[in-house]
């Protein structure tokens, strides 16, 4: 299921969600003029790395690293392993972050986006405390949106591809049942341990959305 637009207009443009997805491109594009040895250098140097972030004796600045390993929490943030895992993820942020910024306004809804995505990286550190292997991209944060999404936007329509082999459909889904089916998978693969992604970010991340969304509920936008 790849969700593609909502019925659900806003009131306001979506200055943040653009600029957030912009970033993200032009970092990407950075990432392309890399060598292969220079991109895994950017990536152990600005991703976060479970281990290093748990273990001060790990942390050693000797080896070039350029910023506090604490904030590579929100670098990682703005790096992605591919093209796919790009467009992915800002596909999602394009089609359900705007309600959520329209909601809370631009500056809270950076907050927001930070703030999702620092609990997601804690909980994929957690389940991952000795990992070497560095945390890469903006699942986690938008984990969170989607979150809110759901709590603030449940009857909503979202117009969604689905693919069976070679047919293709797109019918209108209620955002509660694209969202529940996102995070009931998510939640499944993080529990068998599956492959190189970054589950538990997503799970945690999904779960900040939804609390974090009733705390800001008081100081939306007016």
């Amino acid at each position: 299921m790849i969700p593609l637009k909502d019925d659900n207009p806003t009131q306001t443009f979506p200055l943040v969600t653009i600029v957030i997805i912009g970033f993200n491109i032009l970092v990407y594009l950075y990432q392309l003029t890399l060598s292969a040895e220079g991109l895994e250098y950017f990536i152990l140097r600005y991703g976060a790395i479970p281990g290093r972030l748990i273990h001060p004796l790990l942390q050693d600045y000797s080896s070039g690293q350029t910023i506090p390993y604490a904030l590579t929490i929100f670098s990682s943030m703005f790096i992605h392993g591919g093209l796919i895992h790009l467009l992915g993820n800002m596909l999602y942020l394009w089609v359900f972050g705007n309600n959520v910024e329209d909601y809370l306004g631009h500056v809270k809804f950076i907050i927001f986006y930070l703030i999702s995505g620092f609990f997601a990286a804690f909980i994929h550190t957690l389940s991952e405390i000795n990992s070497p292997i560095p945390m890469i991209g903006a699942s986690g944060a938008i984990a969170g949106i989607l979150g809110a999404y759901l709590v603030l936007f449940p009857r909503a329509n979202v117009s969604t591809l689905f693919i069976f082999i070679i047919f293709f459909k797109i019918i209108k889904v209620p955002a509660v049942l694209i969202l529940g089916l996102w995070f009931l998978f998510q939640l499944l693969n993080a529990g068998s341990g599956g492959g190189s992604v970054a589950w538990y970010a997503h799970v945690g991340g999904f779960i900040t959305g939804i609390i974090l969304i009733r705390a800001f509920r008081p100081f939306r936008k007016n």
